[in-house]
């Protein structure tokens, strides 16, 4: 019943996932959520996100910001960071997930997405065929619609977490 909305993998952090095993794996292309997901709500890219992305790039991964945000938001993270984005990207439509392949030059095959978001982030790339990492959200403080939908994240993932222990 909760499949599409079941991440591949549930992990505390970003900054805990292995990028180099994925690339050993054959994975070249990462799309990312900022919000909570590389920084707290709002926030610009700190060092550790500068740090990412410089051994991503360096690693040889091509990526792409995917963010429901305005530009502004979306420019301002991503002038420290350097890679291609997509602001106002309607999540959880899979058309802009598509659109963040084609401009990596990837494919369902050797795409990953990283979000905090079950139903836009993890929903979203899985009906795009995407292979999913969920992630704890950085910072508790959100906007109330996202607080909202935390409490029915919270019963998709008593599920996932019993199916998956």
């Amino acid at each position: 019943m909760f499949a599409k909305l079941y991440p591949g993998e549930y992990l505390d952090s970003t900054y805990e996932i292995d990028f180099d095993k994925l690339y050993e794996d054959g994975y070249r292309g990462v799309i990312f959520d900022i919000d909570n997901t590389l920084v707290p709500h709002g926030a610009p890219a700190d060092g550790r996100a500068k740090k990412l992305f410089a051994h991503l790039k360096e690693l040889g991964y091509r990526c792409v910001l995917l963010s429901n945000n305005k530009e502004p938001r979306v420019k301002m993270f991503n002038d420290a960071v350097k890679v291609d984005y997509i602001f106002k990207a309607a999540k959880p439509s899979v058309k802009n997930y598509v659109r963040a392949m084609e401009l990596m030059h990837t494919d369902t095959k050797n795409t990953i997405f990283v979000g905090d978001q079950i139903f836009t982030d993890v929903y979203g790339a899985n009906r795009a065929g995407i292979r999913t990492i969920l992630v704890k959200p950085i910072h508790p403080k959100e906007e109330i619609q996202i607080v909202l939908k935390r409490y029915l994240e919270k019963i998709v993932l008593f599920f996932y977490c019993r199916k998956h222990r």
